[in-house]
């Protein structure tokens, strides 16, 4: 074990204890394979998701690819690898949707519903929770209403699921990756609501380090990421959270991101 100590967090997809606990012992795979010290942070809400990719001591830490997209190339951390899902939005890459999510029971039925329901977002710099969910209504056939009404910030898909249960809030959109871990180990979280439709998939949330880490302490959690399918302990790790593997980054493929979030917001002439 190495004497560098880095930090490693999966706040974005922590979404229970027992998912977590997933994810945690992922991470002690990850450092005990390696050979590099990770420390097993929680960063909980409502703590700032910007805070976290800011600091200097990233070894293993989940990152949104939006706001990842939105920075210069000399401020950007350092992409370790992606999940690849089992999950067919994923096509066996490192891709991920959002699912357009309401209650079963409720003025939702379909998809033709949507430019007049009562909207749900997370937060403004979420690719799954805010701009996936303006790009799918830009692109809608029967047009979108300017004065549409909607609620937010609620942070993250919880605080979707929670608005929706609640009735405070008609639709939202989930992070697919975040549905599928719930489906796995808490179906109980999405009892009662309905997939009403599916964005297009796009580049997913990566694993990032920090710039700070010593070269060959990052690419060492490379190797490893990348490989964990291949030892019998790892891929049964994946397992647990729906994954097949771990894939190399496509920095180009996040390029497209601000691009859709931007003529999405010309589109529809507006923001929640």
């Amino acid at each position: 074990m190495t004497d560098v100590s880095a930090i490693a967090c999966s706040r974005m997809y922590n979404v229970s204890a027992a998912v977590r606990q997933c994810w945690d012992d992922l991470f002690v795979w990850l450092s005990d394979t390696s050979g590099i010290g990770l420390e097993i942070i929680a960063h909980a809400p409502p703590a700032p998701l910007s805070e976290l990719w800011a600091r200097s001591d990233l070894g293993a830490v989940f990152m949104c690819g939006y706001p990842f997209s939105r920075l210069g190339a000399g401020e950007r951390p350092v992409p370790l690898a992606v999940p690849v899902s089992t999950e067919a939005w994923a096509s066996g890459e490192g891709l991920y949707a959002s699912h357009i999510v309401a209650i079963a029971n409720g003025a939702v039925k379909s998809a033709e519903d949507l430019a007049k329901a009562k909207w749900g977002w997370t937060v403004r710099d979420s690719q799954s929770g805010y701009h996936a969910p303006r790009s799918y209504l830009a692109e809608l056939p029967g047009g979108y209403q300017n004065s549409i009404e909607t609620v937010g910030p609620l942070l993250n898909p919880n605080g979707i699921i929670a608005a929706l249960k609640e009735r405070r809030t008609e639709v939202g959109a989930i992070d697919a990756y975040a549905f599928q871990l719930m489906s796995l180990h808490e179906p109980q979280m999405i009892e009662g609501l309905q997939i009403v439709a599916t964005t297009r998939s796009m580049a997913a949330p990566m694993l990032i380090a920090s710039t700070d880490l010593p070269s060959r302490i990052i690419e060492r959690l490379r190797e490893t990421l990348i490989s964990a399918h291949s030892d019998s302990t790892g891929r049964a790790l994946l397992g647990k959270l729906g994954l097949q593997r771990f894939a190399d980054v496509d920095i180009a493929a996040y390029a497209q991101l601000p691009i859709s979030a931007d003529s999405a917001d010309e589109k529809l002439g507006s923001t929640w």
